[in-house]
């Protein structure tokens, strides 16, 4: 395949500035990123895009190349949960006139496409889900997070990248492959704790998606790395499941961040889904 130009865009949604990275033309495909990373993390994919499709890969509010002043720290404090998130993806492609797309996302930017599922099922051509899961967090999870915002408040971002990144990346990973460690990190400290703080009370007050799945009638594929330890396999699987005629795909070797870890594995992957599709 021919490597294609990425280019890094900009568009006005609900009066703020959404950058936005697309490659390719032709039917529309949107990336939502993980948790705290960016579009940044979808460079990978964006540089092989099949023929006759255009990838999208927008920054979610706040995060990537967002500025942090008085103007957007509002913006982020006003930020409820998962459904603003989604609502400034629906911006976005009424912004750039895409009335449907395959919509999918790793990690958070998977609950963010759960959340816009449930607002916008019309606008979704297909589905994909990587290394995601449906279920609300548990207890353990919800502390967890708490403990982070902590660690965020008295210790800054980097504190909070150092405690995330081993869980995160997958273990072959980490000692096979460590440039993928580092740029992961480079990725995650770029963002500001205004961002960072925001998302982890979205991911907190984030609803059960369980409910939702059996409704997804359009083409799904769900990916999961095999050593992911933060939505591992089960929960992959329990998603396939529940979605009407979902291809699964496991990674080997693999963890959370299974498109950084894996480009080339996943990119395969996304492209035989479209393929056989659409």
């Amino acid at each position: 395949m021919i490597p294609v130009m990425v280019e890094e865009l900009s568009a006005t949604v609900d009066g703020r500035a959404t950058r936005y990275l697309e490659a390719g033309k032709g039917r529309p495909l949107i990336l939502l990123h993980a948790f705290p990373l960016s579009a940044d993390m979808w460079l990978s994919q964006l540089g092989y895009v099949p023929d006759g499709w255009r990838f999208i890969a927008p920054d979610l509010r706040g995060f990537g190349s967002s500025r942090n002043d008085a103007s957007s720290r509002r913006e982020l404090n006003a930020l409820l949960g998962m459904d603003d998130y989604a609502g400034d993806i629906l911006g976005l492609m009424n912004a750039l006139s895409i009335e449907t797309a395959v919509i999918g996302g790793l990690s958070m930017g998977g609950y963010v496409t759960f959340a816009l599922f449930r607002r916008a099922p019309e606008r979704f051509a297909g589905v994909i889900l990587a290394d995601t899961k449906a279920q609300a967090d548990t207890p353990d999870g919800l502390a967890g997070r708490r403990a982070m915002l902590e660690t965020l408040r008295t210790k800054g971002v980097k504190a909070v990248v150092d405690a995330l990144l081993p869980k995160v990346v997958g273990e072959t990973t980490h000692r096979e492959r460590p440039q993928v460690f580092a740029d992961t990190r480079r990725l995650m400290e770029a963002n500001q704790s205004d961002a960072i703080d925001a998302a982890l009370h979205a991911l907190m007050a984030r609803p059960d998606s369980t409910p939702d799945l059996g409704r997804i009638r359009c083409p799904a594929l769900v990916i999961v790395g095999q050593e992911d330890t933060v939505t591992p396999a089960a929960d992959a699987e329990l998603l396939a499941r529940s979605i009407p005629g979902t291809e699964l795909v496991v990674l080997p070797r693999v963890g959370h961040l299974s498109n950084l870890e894996a480009p080339g594995d996943f990119s395969s992957a996304l492209r035989r889904f479209l393929s056989r599709a659409f």
